[in-house]
């Protein structure tokens, strides 16, 4: 059987559990959305603190996302983990990273959370396939890791290795309802997917100062000019042409260690075909004439 959302899902609360910096982030989303939010923590100034942030972010939240509620969502913290999730039909998970803690949790999540409630990892690392160890229903756990709402508003869903792939396809239609934008991962990977390209960008952008081939001003100038163009990689890649981008790759390959061979095999396997980019018609997109 399929999975679908439950028919009252709108009438039912989202659950975060852990009210730190993320959790009541996400906490803000869902009621800036018009839906009801419970935020569990065991600590009393964590909750307070979360109750506060939602408060006073909800407007510029609403605004950031573009929503127009007929309600605000109603806001309510607990330090009863079965009294925040009863009823909830989505449990995100906000807790620290940590395999043992992450999987305690969801054992527990597991256990004492409606029967059709989706349990949610946060996780920006962590894979769920790592943490339900003690879970007896892992179709229903999943990642869904948030950045950093309402401004960088990308959510990456991807599963455990058992999930339901209904609930994947339910929360892809349904998630941008609440002024966020799904991204689904399509298969296991530590770092999800902008990290991982974040975690490169990085990594160069140091090698280039420790190198002394630029300073971090001249970087970020850089920086600031080619993103303000708006200019997403793979476009930009397609205008530069595949076969130059092939060649530019097989230099670096040359005059550096440990380049992976699986980039330049993508782009042999798109230039073999004759897909060059835009001077073609077509690279990784098509351009008509």
């Amino acid at each position: 059987m399929v999975f679908t959302l439950p028919d009252d899902v709108d009438q039912r609360p989202v659950v975060i559990d852990g009210a730190g910096t993320l959790g009541r982030r996400i906490a803000a989303v869902y009621a800036a959305s018009g839906s009801d939010v419970r935020i569990f923590d065991l600590s009393a100034e964590q909750r307070e603190a979360a109750r506060d942030y939602v408060e006073e972010n909800l407007i510029q939240t609403q605004q950031t996302l573009g929503l127009h509620p007929d309600r605000r969502g109603r806001v309510e913290v607990s330090d009863d983990l079965q009294e925040a999730v009863a009823g909830g039909w989505m449990v995100i998970e906000a807790v620290p990273e940590s395999i043992d803690i992450k999987t305690e949790v969801f054992g527990e999540l597991d256990r004492l959370a409606e029967p059709d409630a989706i349990l949610c990892s946060n996780s920006s690392s962590i894979p769920t396939s790592q943490i339900i160890g003690k879970v007896e229903h892992p179709e229903r756990v999943l990642n869904t890791h948030y950045q950093q709402p309402p401004e960088l508003n990308a959510v990456e869903l991807m599963s455990c290795g058992k999930t339901d792939e209904g609930i994947i396809d339910e929360l892809m239609e349904k998630i941008p309802h609440y002024g966020l934008v799904p991204f689904h991962v399509r298969r296991e990977s530590d770092g999800f997917i902008f990290n991982r390209i974040w975690a490169a960008i990085k990594r160069e952008c140091l090698m280039v100062v420790e190198e002394g081939v630029a300073s971090p001003e001249d970087v970020d100038a850089m920086w600031e000019i080619f993103t303000g163009a708006g200019v997403p990689p793979f476009r930009l890649m397609d205008r530069v042409g595949l076969d130059v981008v092939l060649a530019i790759e097989e230099h670096y390959a040359d005059v550096r260690d440990g380049i992976p061979e699986g980039p330049r095999k993508l782009l042999r396997d798109y230039t073999n075909q004759g897909r060059l980019g835009v001077k073609s018609g077509g690279g990784f997109y098509d351009y008509p004439s």
